[in-house]
């Protein structure tokens, strides 16, 4: 059991070191316009499936609470918590729609629409992006594998260079600890 404990660990390790290669310009951007959001009166609205939808949960309670410092709250949603609007929405219209029809009624231009999925595939994340630009929202997406059809529509897509989705959530989490980082350095210096 070792050996397979090291070699996942190992694995993980060396597919962040990939991602601080091919990624840190990008992430910088990502913390860089969350912070102009904030600056700007602006919210974040973040969403995903599964684990994914976790990571949007994680990724909202650090911002809405504190990450690192005691501070001032930052205004989150994650899209993926009420679940009297997730089951009307899927129950009325279609489970493809639940971010969707979030969305309209909550993004503006000021706000930045962050979605998740470890395939870049799942329609429901693609529709939730879609709206978002439409609303004139700044689109974000944290992805794997090929970065899937969320690629061609987010502003900006963070795609993590592996097709093993427990890695790419590891990735995920990790990035969204570094957003949390930044964004409390710059909004909140001692």
């Amino acid at each position: 059991m070792q050996e397979e404990i090291k070699s996942i660990l190992g694995e993980s390790a060396g597919l962040k070191l990939k991602v601080a290669d091919l990624l840190a310009e990008d992430i910088e951007k990502s913390a860089k316009k969350i912070i102009e959001c904030y600056q700007n009166g602006g919210k974040i609205l973040i969403f995903g499936n599964g684990g994914s939808a976790a990571d949007a949960q994680h990724f909202e309670a650090e911002l809405m609470h504190q990450f690192e410092k005691k501070r001032k709250c930052l205004l989150a949603i994650a899209l993926t918590t009420n679940s009297s609007t997730l089951s009307a929405i899927s129950n009325d219209w279609s489970f493809e729609q639940i971010f969707e029809r979030q969305i309209e009624g909550l993004a503006t231009y000021k706000d930045i629409v962050v979605g998740i999925s470890t395939s870049g595939n799942s329609l429901n994340v693609i529709k939730g992006v879609e709206q978002a630009k439409r609303n004139g929202a700044y689109t974000m997406v944290l992805s794997g594998k090929d970065g899937g059809k969320l690629n061609d529509v987010a502003d900006l897509s963070l795609i993590i260079p592996s097709n093993n989705t427990a890695r790419i959530q590891e990735s995920h989490i990790t990035i969204i600890h570094i957003l949390c980082r930044l964004i409390e350095q710059t909004l909140f210096p001692d």
